[in-house]
C-alpha cells in the first residue's frame, strides 16, 4: 500500500469515527497527504514506509499552539518546529496526522477533558479511555492510526492501553528526549508508544532512540535496538508476578488478567516489594510539588482558566512543605534501591495495570478492598510506583477477563529493571504471537 493510499484511509477512518470517540484535537489533513505524496515519490524504503501517526497534544508540531489540553495555552504562539520525536518518526517514512485529546497539563487518569470534551473508550463510547493519554490510547484502538506517541508521569501511557485495549511502553526515565514537549513533572515525565502490534512498538522505539545533547533529561546512552531480539521467547528468562500491594489494590477482572498472562509464561513465581504505598505517596508529593511550582505564574493570575479538578491539585501542590517533598524524594531513592535488589533474582515481573477495567464516564467513586476511593485518582494507583523509580514497562491486552463486561480489555504490565526494554518487548510479544493478547480495532457501536 502506498503512503497515499494509508493515510487517505487514516483520514477516512477519522472522519468516520471521530465524532463518537473525540481523539483528536487537530487533524492535519494537508500536512499529512502533502507529506505522504512525497514520501511516494522519495522514501522508498524506509522503515515506517508511510505509516500514519498522531501525537498527544502536548508535542510541538509546526505552526500549532502546543495546547497541552488547556484552555489557557490556546493563546501561545505557534510551534516553529516539530518536537524531536516527531522528526524522528517522519525522518523513518511516518505521516503525521493530527494531535490528540489529553487531560489538561496532562494531570489525570481519566480524559474527562472539560476544554476539549471527554474521549470515549471505542470498545464502550459510554466508559473511559484512560489518561492522561486518552486520545493516544482511544485513536489506535478505534483504527484511527496504527501507531500514537503518548507521555507517561503516574501511568499516562499505562492506564490507557489498559482501559482501550493496545499496546504501550513506558522506557526507562531518559531514554528517550522530552525536547519539544510541554513539561508536567520534570522529575518524572517519560514519552512513550502506543500500537496495535508489538512489532510496531518496538520498531517505533527503536526509531525515536538516540541521545540528544541539548536534553538535559535525556540518557547520553547509545540506540539499543530491540526489534532484532524480539522473537527470542522465553528461553533464559525469570519471570515473577508482583504481589502485596498489586494483588490486594485490584479488583478480581485485574486479577484474572494477570493470572493467564502468568499461566502463560509458566511462571507462579510471587516477588514482594516493600512498601509500595509508601513510593505511591512518594509520587503523589513529588507531582503535586513540581507541578504546583510550574502552573504558579497562572495560578495567580488565570486561575479561572483551569480545569476546577486540575486547578486544586497545583494549588494544594504549591502549598506543600518543602519537608514532605525532601522526604518523598528520600523514601523514592530508598524504594528504587530495594527493587534494583530484587532484579538479582528475576528479569521481569509482572503487574496489573489498573485496578479494574473501564469505568464509566463521570464515575465518582471505587470500592477496592473494602476501601471507597476516588476512581479518578485510583486509576493510576498501580502504576504511580513504578513511575516514581523509572522502570522500562510494556502493557498488554488481555480480553474476557470481566464477567459483567466481556468486551472491555485489562492490561497487565510487564516490567523490567533499567535499560532492558528489550525483555519488556520480548515477553509481550511471546504472549502476542502466542494469542494471549491482542489489540484488535474496535467495532464502535452508537451510543
Amino acid at each position: 500500500m502506498t503512503a497515499l493510499e494509508q493515510v487517505n484511509q487514516s483520514l477516512a477512518r477519522i472522519a468516520a469515527t471521530d465524532t463518537q470517540v473525540n481523539a483528536f484535537t487537530a487533524v492535519l489533513a494537508e500536512r499529512a497527504l502533502a507529506r505522504a505524496e512525497r514520501l511516494d515519490r522519495e522514501g522508498r524504503g524506509l522503515p515506517l514506509a508511510g505509516m500514519p501517526f498522531a501525537v498527544k497534544n502536548l508535542f510541538d508540531i509546526q505552526g500549532l499552539a502546543t495546547l497541552a489540553g488547556s484552555k489557557i495555552e490556546r493563546g501561545a504562539a505557534p510551534a516553529v518546529s516539530d518536537a524531536p520525536l516527531v522528526q524522528r518518526l517522519e525522518g523513518a517514512g511516518g505521516v503525521l496526522v493530527g494531535a490528540l485529546n489529553m487531560d489538561e497539563y496532562a494531570y489525570g487518569f481519566t480524559t474527562e477533558n472539560t476544554h476539549y470534551g471527554p474521549t470515549r473508550n471505542p470498545h464502550d463510547l459510554t466508559r473511559l479511555s484512560g489518561g492522561s493519554s486518552g486520545g493516544s490510547g482511544a485513536a489506535v484502538a478505534a483504527g484511527q492510526v496504527p501507531l500514537t506517541l503518548g507521555s507517561d508521569t503516574n501511568g499516562s501511557i499505562r492506564v490507557p492501553s489498559s482501559l482501550c485495549g493496545v499496546f504501550g511502553l513506558k522506557p526507562t526515565f531518559g531514554r528517550l528526549p522530552r525536547t519539544g514537549t510541554y513539561p508536567f513533572v520534570a522529575s518524572l515525565d517519560h514519552l512513550g508508544p502506543f500500537a496495535r502490534s508489538v512489532k510496531d512498538l518496538a520498531l517505533a522505539y527503536d526509531l525515536m532512540q538516540g541521545p540528544l545533547a541539548e536534553d538535559a533529561a535525556c540518557a547520553q546512552r547509545p540506540i539499543e535496538v530491540t526489534v532484532p531480539t524480539m522473537e527470542r521467547g522465553l528461553e533464559g528468562l525469570r519471570i515473577g508476578v508482583l504481589d502485596g500491594w498489586f494483588r490486594t489494590q485490584a479488583l478480581p477482572p485485574a486479577l484474572e488478567a494477570v493470572a493467564r498472562v502468568a499461566q502463560a509464561l509458566c511462571t507462579s513465581r510471587m516477588v514482594s516489594w516493600p512498601e509500595v504505598d509508601r513510593a505511591r505517596t512518594a509520587a503523589f508529593i513529588i507531582t503535586n510539588a513540581e507541578g504546583g511550582a510550574l502552573h504558579l505564574p497562572d495560578l495567580r493570575t488565570r486561575a479561572q482558566d483551569f480545569e476546577p479538578l486540575s486547578r486544586d491539585r497545583f494549588l494544594a501542590g504549591a502549598l506543600l512543605p518543602a519537608a514532605w517533598v525532601v522526604q518523598a524524594q528520600r523514601v523514592r531513592r530508598w524504594f528504587a534501591e530495594q527493587v534494583a535488589a530484587s532484579f538479582r533474582d528475576v528479569d521481569v515481573v509482572l503487574a496489573p495495570a489498573t485496578p479494574c477495567t473501564a469505568l464509566p464516564i463521570g464515575t465518582e467513586w471505587l470500592e477496592i478492598n473494602g476501601q471507597r476511593l476516588n476512581a479518578r485518582a485510583s486509576m493510576g494507583m498501580l502504576t504511580q510506583p513504578i513511575s516514581c523509580i523509572g522502570l522500562p514497562v510494556a502493557v498488554v491486552p488481555v480480553w474476557g477477563c470481566d464477567p459483567a463486561a466481556p468486551h472491555l480489555p485489562m492490561g497487565v504490565q510487564v516490567i523490567a529493571a533499567p535499560w532492558r526494554e528489550d525483555l519488556c518487548l520480548r515477553v509481550a510479544r511471546h504472549l502476542e504471537t502466542t494469542g494471549v493478547v491482542s489489540a484488535p480495532v474496535a467495532t464502535l457501536q452508537p451510543l
